[in-house]
């Protein structure tokens, strides 16, 4: 089974190693986690969907593009999957700079280790391994700067907005004492400054932890258990009745039951449907959903236009427009919500998009959301039982 960004479960078009290569990715995860567990800073705790991240799917994005009759060029291309990855890492772990760069390092070097005396990989065959994670590194890293300056942006003007009130009293209150005719009135002066000095340290606070935990604003989720497979399913039944007769829809789920907000997530997926529907070709709309290592991955694929690689990470940009393109061209709120939606679980969401294998919309989160929901703060150190 294929759980890369495409979500081509068929296996076309893959050689007879890429089809090793898949069958030892989980060889390859084990071995990684255990690594990056023990070398890592700030990994040996982690849940293990939070440092699983979308690292299965990247493998097998490899997989693909160590075939030849694959358009797939390497396993970083065509998909925004490794800046998911960024993304996640900034928003769900400590991890700094250096330790993005060490755990895609070290997945190297358990690609090298599981795969040697079992799959005769040839010099090509390990120059694409090496340009798919050295580009799966740089757009990593890319995203990751990108979400810590925006927190820095707020931080900056939380300090610049919110300050100058308790500032400004103390300020006054200062000059007040200094001209106080009695006591009583330096007295009064002295408890404002009191009050505004100890709001400046609660916001001080709030600001530490913020640069601490870098999380972002989260969807309020109300979770419930139930299997994915039965939500798939129902949206794939109401976008038939609906829908054109030249529009075929397709669900491939498998049984997959886990706790997230049902209601959210189903607005998700819908909001990828209307837009396949929107945007393809008018032929066959596929959902899929898999599990692997405590992540489900729920993606939409249609067989429309390919979106330009250079649109693929700012599709997700609220009432973001493209300069010259037509209105019914840009992508609105949906998309937006969908990685709000994705980004409020605990996951992330990815677009992989090339002319020869067509458009998916894939989410990829937690099964069990609750601790990222629940404790967003906390939970990448908590204790996990699935």
């Amino acid at each position: 089974m294929i759980l890369a960004t495409d979500q081509q479960s068929d296996g076309r078009g893959l050689s007879p190693v890429a089809l090793q290569f898949i069958a030892l990715r989980d060889a390859v995860m084990d071995r990684w986690e255990r690594e990056v567990r023990a070398r890592v800073d700030g990994a040996g705790d982690l849940l293990r969907p939070v440092l699983t991240n979308t690292l299965p799917a990247f493998l097998d994005n490899i997989a693909e593009a160590l075939s030849p009759d694959h358009p797939r060029r390497h396993g970083a291309s065509g998909t925004t999957s490794p800046s998911a990855h960024g993304d996640e890492r900034a928003r769900m772990t400590p991890f700094g700079p250096d330790q993005v760069i060490h755990e895609y390092q070290i997945l190297r070097e358990a690609i090298a280790a599981e795969t040697k005396g079992r799959i005769a990989l040839e010099e090509t065959h390990w120059a694409i391994i090496d340009k798919s994670i050295n580009a799966a590194t740089r757009e990593a890293i890319r995203t990751f700067t990108r979400i810590h300056e925006d927190l820095r942006r707020k931080v900056a003007a939380a300090l610049s907005h919110d300050m100058r009130t308790p500032l400004a009293v103390i300020d006054y209150g200062a000059q007040v004492i200094s001209l106080a005719p009695d006591l009583d009135v330096a007295r009064r002066t002295a408890s404002r400054i009191e009050e505004n000095s100890a709001r400046l340290r609660a916001m001080m606070s709030d600001l530490l932890d913020a640069l601490t935990f870098q999380g972002a604003a989260k969807m309020p989720l109300r979770l419930t258990r139930f299997d994915v497979r039965d939500l798939v399913g129902d949206v794939c039944e109401q976008y038939r009745q609906g829908a054109d007769r030249h529009v075929r829809f397709e669900a491939d789920s498998d049984s997959v039951t886990g706790f997230w907000c049902r209601d959210s997530l189903r607005r998700s997926v819908e909001n990828l449907v209307n837009n396949a529907v929107k945007y393809g070709n008018g032929g066959t709309i596929r959902i899929v959903a898999r599990e692997t290592r405590g992540r489900l991955m729920l993606s939409v694929h249609n067989d429309g236009n390919p979106i330009p690689a250079d649109r693929q990470e700012r599709i997700f940009d609220y009432l973001h427009r493209e300069a010259g393109v037509p209105a019914v061209d840009g992508w609105g709120v949906g998309l937006p919500f969908v990685k709000a939606v994705a980004d409020s679980h605990g996951g992330s969401v990815s677009v992989d998009s090339a002319p020869q294998t067509g458009t998916t919309f894939l989410i990829d989160v937690p099964v069990d959301c609750r601790p990222f929901v629940e404790q967003p703060a906390r939970a990448a150190a908590a204790d996990y039982s699935a």
